[in-house]
């Protein structure tokens, strides 16, 4: 069936509905229904390919129809067509901006994120490269601020589960086999911060034993080798640069 002969059936079937009371009416709706239904896989698809499944956009485009088709009133004098379209978009929307995002970004930039995709390659085409955020902006006549924002919202409504495999061949791996580990150095790094100026009033000779004992993992007896003193002195060299250490850090 083509386009005119559907919008005459459908106005026929919407006439017969209005005049018709209880099953009567609800199956002429459903006539109208099922013969729109190409109408709503249109509008449907044109909301594919933004991180929400598509058979989710298709079956709230359905319903959308369902509601224009019982919620048209013929009397007013529009085509339906002109109801409908507007009906299924409203919901398709509404559907991504209350339920498609997986991290819910400001209401603000939800609404003006689709607006920013569909500018972004309107200007890409035009420009032959990206556009900067400020061409966006002014393409939208919106704030930089929120295309910034907008665009790094992309992604929200579906991220990547860090468990979710990355086919590599035979050796597939997924983005949490790729994180780093806790490197052990976090634990002193606050440490290393206090003592960075206490150990810059050392003298070298000072530095040097704590070089020798804490990073090289020298003996007292290989480090009295080192600097031709003995054992002994090491060790009380040692004890009394630890004691100014401690002292001064708890001062």
């Amino acid at each position: 069936m083509n386009e005119a002969t559907r919008r005459l059936e459908t106005a026929r079937l919407l006439s017969r509905a209005r005049a018709s009371r209880g099953d009567a009416r609800a199956g002429y709706e459903d006539e109208v229904i099922r013969l729109n239904m190409v109408v709503a896989t249109d509008v449907a698809r044109r909301y594919h390919g933004r991180g929400v499944p598509a058979e989710d956009i298709d079956q709230v485009a359905y319903l959308g129809l369902v509601k224009a088709v019982r919620g048209f009133d013929p009397a007013v004098g529009h085509e339906f067509l002109s109801y409908a379209v507007p009906t299924l978009r409203g919901e398709i929307q509404r559907y991504f901006r209350d339920a498609g995002w997986t991290i819910r970004p400001p209401r603000s930039v939800q609404e003006v994120q689709a607006r920013v995709t569909r500018a972004d390659a309107e200007l890409t085409q035009r420009l032959g490269r990206a556009p900067r955020p400020h061409e966006v902006a002014e393409h939208l006549d919106v704030t930089v601020e929120l295309v910034v924002d907008a665009l790094a919202a992309t992604g929200c409504f579906s991220p990547q589960s860090l468990d979710a495999p990355r086919p590599d061949g035979e050796q597939a791996t997924s983005p949490l086999d790729r994180l780093g580990g806790v490197d052990p150095a976090f634990a002193t790094a606050e440490a290393r911060l206090a003592l960075q100026p206490l150990m810059a009033e050392l003298s070298d000779r000072e530095r040097l034993i704590l070089e020798l004992r804490f990073f090289e993992h020298r003996t007292q007896a290989q480090i009295g080798l080192e600097l031709s003193v003995s054992q002994e002195q090491v060790s009380r060299l040692l004890s009394g640069i630890l004691r100014r250490l401690r002292r001064d850090l708890a001062a």
